[in-house]
Order: structure tokens, then C-alpha cells, then sequence
């Protein structure tokens, strides 16, 4: 088997902390090059981290007839722009999360995609980690009854004026950044699409209008779903879904650690004080590597990635719903006419 031969765009936190060595880890993949407008820069991370090039221009790792694959980290604004060009370009891509800037943007790249015949597919680690997959597994078994509701909660807080979570033109605010992931994890455990939703939007003047604190209700076919996100609230993350006959719930729903096992709770509810409450444990792992891998054997094996862009489109039409219902103060249904 050989490696897919992988660029990164960029040095972010995020790429050079966790995705890049994640990758390095895993079977399927090699970190073949990296990219910044700054080539000091490219150049200090590729030697901290054992690349063999550096670029000074995104342009130059596109050119590179060796590389097979694109990671791209950049800003939100810059996912689809440069998503495309890489797909031009006759690389593969894995894109970050949210997939774009709008539904609008997401359709762009399914359009790029198709006629550039290569891969490309949303960087949602969580969808293959073990504890999720199971959680779907047992929701769909019936071992809390019918699932009837998620609540989900995910903040921090940072005010920082340069950092681009808090930068409104480059996608930042709490819903592209950290909302997305209850979204996308009510999606995954209920199986449906949400049908409607409503909002409510705290915008901070001090940061061009970002939304710093966002709560929405996702009414699915089968049942709710609530959450809240926030720039500007405590450190937090949380997911829990109510069954008929019982609760599940991860310990950390969204950034389980890699050198530590993660557990779901399961409740069937037989009382207030979890008497009926059982641990499922699971063994160290990277859902980083874990998304790099399934991500490169779907490129040398063919078949859909962890996260296909038409699942992407679903997540950014949910939240293209949600700032729509925040401004109309009304109910409002996501786009629901797929490619």
C-alpha cells in the first residue's frame, strides 16, 4: 500500500498541533509538504515537525505534481476558494469544518468536485470516533426507546480582537465555529434532517456583530433538538440524548483526548440518581488519525470519504437556517433541494 502524499494550506494551531502529527501517525498517510504566504514560516513548521518541503505560496504546493492531497486549515472564508483551486488543481481535499460560508459556497464546491472527478469531503473528526459510531449504534438499536430529544452545549470564552474566531468577514462567531458541531451531531444520532428551526442571536459590537452567543431548537421529524454556542461563556462542551426509555450521553462529545480512554453514559432512567446508569469505555484513540486514514483509503480504494460534501451542504443549510431565524424571528426551514 502506498501513502497518499498530502499538502497542508497553512500552519495553523489546529494543523500543526493536532491533524498533521494525528496523520503522520496513521497507515495511509504521509505529510508530504507545507504551504504559508510567510516560507519562514512553512519552513520553521516543516522542520518541528519532520516534512520534507516548505512552500511560500499556496500556488507553489498546488503546482507540486507530487502532492496527491490537500488539507485545508485556513479560515473560513478561504475554505471554498482555495478548496477549489486545490480541486482544480487535481488534488484531493479535506477541508475543515464549517464546509464554507454558506449553502451557496458548499454547492460551488460539489460543482468543483464533480468536474474535477477527485475527493473532497468536510474535516468533521467526530463523525468516525468510536464513541459516536456506538452511540448511533445503540440509538438505532432502541436501547433508549425512541429518541425524542438532544440537548448540546459548546462555549469558551476568548477576546482576543486578531483572532479569527471573532473576525465576522472570515466566518468567525460561535455558529461556523463551535455551533456547527451540535448540529452536526443531532443530524448524525437522529438520522433525519431537521425540518424547521428557530433562533435566537447576542451579537458583540465590539467585534463587527459576530454572534458570541447563539441558541437554536432543530425540530426533526422525530423529535428535538437544542443548543447553545458561545465566544464569550465558560469552557464547556456537552451532548445528551432522551429516549423514550432511557439517556445517552459522551463525556466529551467533541474533543475526546487521545491518550486517554473516552465513555458514554447510558441511563434507562429508572430514577433521578442514574441507579440504572451503565459506563461503555473505549481504548485510547485519535479521531484525527482515524478521519486521516478512512479519508486516504477512500482515495487509493475509491468510495465516499468519512464526511461526503453532500453531508456537508446538509450541515451548512442547518446553519444558513439558523442566522435566518435569528434576523426573521421566525420559524425557518433549511434549503432542502440536494444536488
Amino acid at each position: 500500500m502506498r501513502k497518499v502524499r498530502w499538502g497542508v494550506l497553512g500552519v495553523s494551531r489546529i494543523a500543526t498541533t493536532k491533524v498533521i502529527p494525528a496523520m503522520q501517525a496513521g497507515l495511509w498517510s504521509e505529510i508530504a509538504g507545507i504551504a504559508s504566504r510567510d516560507r519562514g514560516k512553512a519552513e520553521e513548521a516543516a522542520r518541528r515537525l519532520g516534512i520534507a518541503r516548505a512552500y511560500g505560496s499556496y500556488e507553489e504546493l498546488l503546482a507540486d505534481g507530487e502532492i496527491e492531497a490537500v488539507y485545508n486549515p485556513l479560515p473560513n472564508h478561504l475554505h471554498v476558494p482555495w478548496s477549489v483551486r486545490a480541486a482544480e488543481a487535481g488534488k484531493h481535499v479535506l477541508c475543515e469544518k464549517p464546509i464554507g460560508m454558506n449553502a451557496a459556497e458548499a454547492r460551488s464546491l460539489i460543482a468543483a468536485r464533480d468536474r474535477a472527478r477527485v475527493v473532497i469531503g468536510e474535516a468533521f473528526m467526530i463523525q468516525t470516533h468510536p464513541q459516536w459510531t456506538r452511540i448511533v449504534e445503540l440509538v438505532r438499536a432502541g436501547r433508549i426507546g425512541r429518541l425524542r430529544s438532544a440537548v448540546g452545549t459548546f462555549s469558551y470564552f476568548k477576546l482576543e480582537p486578531g483572532n479569527i474566531r471573532n473576525i465576522r468577514e472570515y466566518g468567525g462567531g460561535a455558529l461556523m465555529d463551535i455551533g456547527c458541531y451540535p448540529i452536526k451531531c443531532a443530524r448524525l444520532v437522529f438520522g433525519e434532517e431537521p425540518v424547521r428551526v428557530s433562533a435566537a442571536i447576542v451579537r458583540d459590537p465590539q467585534f463587527g456583530g459576530i454572534d458570541m452567543l447563539t441558541s437554536a431548537v432543530l425540530d426533526f421529524p422525530s423529535g428535538h433538538a437544542i443548543f447553545t454556542s458561545s465566544t464569550q461563556v465558560a469552557l464547556n462542551q456537552s451532548m445528551r440524548f432522551y429516549g423514550t426509555t432511557g439517556r445517552i450521553e459522551p463525556e466529551v462529545p467533541f474533543n475526546a483526548a487521545a491518550d486517554r480512554p473516552s465513555r458514554i453514559r447510558i441511563d434507562d432512567g429508572r430514577d433521578v440518581f442514574g441507579s440504572g446508569a451503565v459506563i461503555e469505555e473505549f481504548p485510547p484513540c485519535d479521531q484525527y488519525t482515524i478521519q486521516g486514514d478512512l479519508f486516504s483509503r477512500a482515495i487509493r480504494e475509491g468510495g465516499a470519504p468519512p464526511v461526503p460534501l453532500e453531508d456537508a451542504l446538509r450541515n451548512m443549510a442547518v446553519i444558513d437556517a439558523v442566522f435566518r431565524s435569528a434576523e426573521t424571528g421566525q420559524w425557518e426551514k433549511p434549503e432542502t433541494v440536494w444536488p
